[in-house]
């Protein structure tokens, strides 16, 4: 895999903000062949945050994407406003 290759973008949507503000959790769409390891030091190294947890699914459509949580010394919701999302 090529190193940026595995994060694609991030997902905003009703549900997905809610998450931010309630789990401090980003959803982005990761490519298919990452392991939740791989997308834990992508998101570290790519936003300088400590990363707790990542849950992945694959969707029905084929796609992948990841529920990435971030220790409480680092807000999601100011990662957040940092892609645009907010």
């Amino acid at each position: 895999m090529n190193d940026g290759a595995i994060i694609k973008h991030p997902i905003s949507s009703e549900k997905t903000i809610k998450i931010i503000e309630t789990e401090n959790s980003l959803v982005f769409a990761v490519a298919r062949d990452a392991t939740k390891a791989a997308i834990k030091a992508e998101v570290e190294k790519l936003f300088g945050a400590k990363v707790v947890k990542v849950r992945t699914l694959i969707l029905p459509s084929a796609t992948k994407r990841a529920v990435v949580q971030f220790s409480p010394e680092t807000p999601a919701i100011d990662v957040a406003t940092k892609l645009g999302l907010m």
